[in-house]
């Protein structure tokens, strides 16, 4: 069965009226809204770009001119736990946003190698999704997998954090918004494992934006959190006020104004949010039919028991809602 559902979205006086089919038969709430979502974001000409786009994230660490600024990142977050800064850093997996094909899935985290070898990966996340957890162990497992060639041994292997970035909350029931997770021994945790694993949750989602919230921090890693959080929001002069103890995190914020500028810039993020919301869409459908013909299975299923048992055609149409012919035709 195929519903029209009309929409009137009105800008000042005027309005644009339009009709969208639906093919199910019963959409839910959830899905009417991302649709209307998804309808309203293409009919949108000038989006706000955070600070926290992948693409402006993937960018901006990918470029060689920008290492002090991706290192910088990585001693906030090191230092803030009390071990020694890093270095240099090099990027594995240098993203050129250019030829970055926006109708594509990609994975948009930075790959980044110490001067002794340890491997960080650095990635922003927008929204949870079911699984996300395992998610990011299984990322810290490819990566660390990944140093071990075949025949080396495994002293060859080398420390790997993952440093995850989350606008969503996780983990409510801790209070730091820098958390990190290692492999200790639940009878005494100061006993550690093995010092290679560690994952790094900034969160982002849990900061209800007051600075109070920020004073467990360091001074370094406060200017990549108010970045983040800011960036999109306060007007340049004011932006510079805050980040003027942290020279690195006012030169991304430099960097960050001048990819916005970038008409060019602009349209690929553009062009990446439809992509991804068509995909989420498309994964939204496929749930609901999934949903819609387990429902109808289970309505047939028990319409033919309820016919094996010789009750009347009228009440099991009553019961299940099948149509009668539908029944008639059941074995």
């Amino acid at each position: 069965m195929i519903v029209p559902l009309r929409l009137i979205v009105r800008f000042g006086a005027g309005g644009v009226d339009f009709r969208l089919f639906l093919k199910t038969d019963r959409q839910s709430p959830f899905l009417l809204a991302r649709r209307f979502y998804a309808i309203m974001t293409r009919m949108a000409t000038d989006p706000v770009i955070k600070p926290t786009t992948d693409l402006f994230i993937a960018a901006l660490w990918s470029a060689p001119k920008n290492e002090p600024i991706l290192r910088s990142l990585l001693n906030a977050v090191m230092t803030d736990i009390g071990q020694p800064p890093v270095v240099s850093a090099t990027v594995l997996n240098p993203f050129n946003v250019q030829e970055y094909p926006t109708d594509k899935q990609i994975r948009l985290d930075v790959r980044v190698e110490d001067e002794a070898k340890r491997n960080y990966i650095v990635e922003v996340q927008t929204e949870t999704h079911t699984g996300f957890y395992n998610r990011m162990l299984y990322y810290w497992a490819e990566t660390y997998g990944s140093l071990l060639e075949r025949g080396n041994d495994y002293d060859k292997l080398r420390p790997v954090r993952s440093i995850v970035i989350t606008e969503f909350s996780v983990f409510p029931e801790l209070k730091g918004l820098h958390t990190v997770f290692e492999v200790r021994a639940r009878e005494n945790p100061a006993v550690l494992l093995s010092e290679h694993l560690q994952i790094h949750f900034l969160r982002l989602g849990n900061w209800d934006r007051r600075d109070t919230d920020l004073e467990q921090l360091c001074r370094d890693l406060r200017g990549w959190l108010r970045f983040w959080a800011f960036g999109s929001k306060l007007e340049s002069d004011k932006m510079s006020a805050m980040l003027q103890d942290v020279p690195e995190v006012q030169a991304a914020y430099d960097e960050y104004r001048r990819f916005t500028a970038d008409p060019v810039m602009r349209e690929k993020v553009k062009a990446r949010e439809r992509f991804l919301i068509d995909q989420r869409l498309d994964r939204a459908e496929a749930l609901a039919e999934g949903e819609a013909k387990g429902r109808m299975e289970e309505k047939i299923a028990t319409a033919r028991n309820l016919k094996s048992e010789g009750l009347d055609p009228a009440f099991i149409v009553r019961m299940t809602g099948l149509p009668l012919s539908a029944i008639e035709r059941l074995d």
